[in-house]
């Protein structure tokens, strides 16, 4: 049985990792059975054989695979029902997206949802996290950054000019149907959506009705998400 390690909150169905999303989307999109496992930030020991000291993680069978986009990665040169990529350029061309929606999506969010993930925590796990995560703010605290939000989302939703114009003029990302780019730039939205009551997206933007269209994927997985 496949088996994907996920972080979660104290309470175990707040299931918030943005690259953990990623991986459930594609799993998903290949019609794969998987187990989900979630695990708190300190709960390294189950995962410990594969060589990662970070979620997600993907175990299938004896094979241990980490990294968001090394799981997809796998899948696709694993499983060759529902390509995620559809060709080697695609491929490619992901690790660059990845980047981007790593440092862009995901990187803008950060300082926004980072004291939002810390409430979820339990004490020890809330400890590491701010040890760990707080350095990044320059001297500011996980909440000081969370105060000043307001100030900092019109910045960050002109940062998504590139992906909103591409919804201009299709459905999806990836063009009439989603595939892996789609399922990347939305692990940092389901992020948001679990973990937060802030909304980084404005209701008339178009990322919100691709937004919409995501949640409705299979069965409802991300509509379906325990959130706060």
């Amino acid at each position: 049985m496949r088996q994907l390690f996920e972080l979660c909150g104290n309470d175990r169905d707040i299931r918030f990792s943005p690259f953990a999303w990623r991986a459930l989307f594609c799993l998903a999109h290949k019609g794969l059975e998987f187990e989900r496992t979630p695990l708190m930030f300190l709960e390294k020991d189950p995962y410990e054989a594969s060589g990662s000291t970070a979620l997600p993680v993907l175990k299938d069978g004896e094979t241990w695979v980490t990294d968001s986009l090394d799981i997809a990665k796998y899948l696709e040169a694993t499983y060759q029902d529902n390509p995620l990529f559809g060709s080697d350029v695609a491929l490619g061309q992901a690790q660059f997206l990845n980047n981007f929606f790593n440092q862009v999506v995901v990187g803008g969010l950060f300082p926004m949802l980072a004291a939002d993930v810390f409430d979820l925590l339990s004490d020890d796990n809330g400890a590491y996290f701010r040890k760990t995560r707080e350095p990044n703010f320059g001297g500011a605290t996980l909440e000081q950054m969370r105060d000043k939000r307001d100030s900092m989302v019109d910045a960050y939703r002109a940062s998504l000019n590139p992906i909103r114009a591409t919804l201009g003029s299709q459905n999806f990302l990836c063009g009439d149907a989603p595939a892996w780019a789609d399922y990347a730039a939305m692990g940092g939205f389901m992020w948001a959506k679990v973990v937060s009551k802030f909304d980084p997206i404005a209701n008339d933007d178009p990322i919100n009705a691709w937004r919409e269209r995501m949640l409705d994927l299979f069965d409802g997985l991300g509509r379906s998400a325990k959130t706060v």
